[in-house]
């Protein structure tokens, strides 16, 4: 991957940065119909590694999609002004922005973060009480429940959507016992959960679920369990370094056995680099495929995302998968909404137009294909033609299966 750029780490290098549009602003004027359309994303921008990494692809997306917007005349007639602020990956922090934001006059139109969910939890409820349209990369147990939040749509699957594709994919492969092995984190727990009930939804049985703790440098107790209980197939959950000394207690165990990884293991930097940096190539990702995004697959002849890659690119380098993108759709989301509605100001009119379904397929979004928001959910909720199952490969911007990486 190629660093084309090196302006994003300038810029990340402050605390809020704005893309001008085509109307201004004074400072601390509340944003109307005549001004600029905001948007305030927030990340940790200060953050270190994978954070850090995840964070700069989550605000570069959110960059690419004002810059395709604005492209095509803004959100109803209006150009979007990004405002990024540094959150630290730290939730209080992230309130603290989000309060002076608001009490500095300069409440935002639309509000974007780049997680993680103790962020979102943190800020959903300020948001909420301050009418502001809001789109989730870290969901909560009830971030995308209309109910509770009616303003906010979650851009990220859910673990048990996530669940479900899996169970469907181990059924096509013909698997007939499948173990379940998952980090002792919130969404790990959540995610084994959903991997239980989504196998038993798709007829396909399991051989048994089984935590690590995710300080541990060694699951191989577990991986016996498993083993011993006749998996046929097995379906990990690991981020980062569990990943590796989860798939070394693998190779300890001599087990050779299919792998589908969950979008943590797609989401992780080792499987796409060579050893020694990586375990790209090895015999450890040998039957490993992962579950990922078509946008996070190269496709030459897919024109939207190849146009988002290459807006992302061109602005700086992508440090991580384009899993991390979500922030690129919600803009033309809003725009396609606002077309519904024919104003950009009523937050709740705007809400209400994102839960139809001909206001979402004429939506000009990348990350996803497509969304499924209705009256009964704020989440996603992809069908099938939203995953793809690949094996490990070299990224290229944030893609895997590029023959150029």
């Amino acid at each position: 991957m190629k660093n084309r750029h090196s302006a994003l780490v300038a810029a990340l290098a402050v605390s809020a940065v704005a893309l001008a549009g085509c109307s201004g602003s004074s400072s601390g004027s509340e944003s109307g119909s005549d001004g600029p359309y905001r948007v305030l994303v927030t990340g940790a921008v200060s953050g270190q590694g994978a954070l850090a990494a995840n964070s700069q692809t989550s605000i570069l997306a959110a960059k690419a999609g004002v810059e395709a917007v604005n492209g095509n005349g803004g959100i109803g007639g209006r150009q979007v002004e990004l405002t990024v602020v540094d959150d630290g990956g730290d939730a209080t922090k992230a309130v603290s922005n989000l309060r002076e934001a608001i009490a500095s006059g300069n409440k935002p139109d639309l509000y974007l973060n780049s997680g993680p969910s103790t962020l979102s939890a943190a800020t959903l409820p300020i948001l909420k009480q301050n009418k502001i349209l809001s789109f989730n990369v870290g969901p909560t147990e009830n971030s995308s429940d209309p109910e509770e939040f009616p303003l906010n749509f979650d851009l990220s699957p859910s673990p048990s959507d996530y669940a479900a594709s899996i169970a469907r994919h181990a059924k096509s492969k013909g698997y007939q016992q499948v173990g379940v092995i998952h980090g002792s984190s919130a969404y790990g727990e959540a995610f084994g959960k959903a991997m239980e009930s989504s196998l038993a939804a798709e007829g396909v049985s399991a051989a048994g679920s089984e935590e690590y703790d995710i300080a541990a440098l060694d699951m191989t107790a577990q991986l016996q369990s498993l083993k011993n209980k006749g998996a046929q197939a097995l379906v990990v959950d690991a981020y980062g370094a569990p990943l590796g000394y989860l798939l070394t207690s693998l190779q300890r165990l001599d087990w050779n056995i299919p792998l589908i990884g969950n979008t943590s293991v797609s989401g992780t930097a080792l499987v796409a680099k060579p050893a020694p940096e990586g375990i790209l190539g090895t015999p450890a990702t040998a039957n490993l495929v992962m579950q990922v995004f078509p946008s996070t697959v190269y496709d030459a002849n897919d024109a939207a995302v190849n146009a988002m890659v290459t807006t992302m690119a061109g602005m700086g380098q992508i440090p991580s998968t384009l899993i991390l993108a979500d922030n690129y759709d919600p803009f033309g989301l809003v725009a396609a909404a606002a077309a519904k509605v024919g104003s950009t100001t009523d937050a709740t009119a705007l809400a209400e137009a994102l839960e139809n379904q001909e206001v979402l397929d004429n939506a000009k979004t990348a990350f996803l294909p497509r969304y499924h928001y209705s009256a009964e959910s704020h989440a996603p909720n992809l069908e099938d033609d939203g995953y793809r199952f690949v094996p490990p490969s070299k990224l290229l911007n944030g893609q895997y299966g590029n023959p150029a990486a």
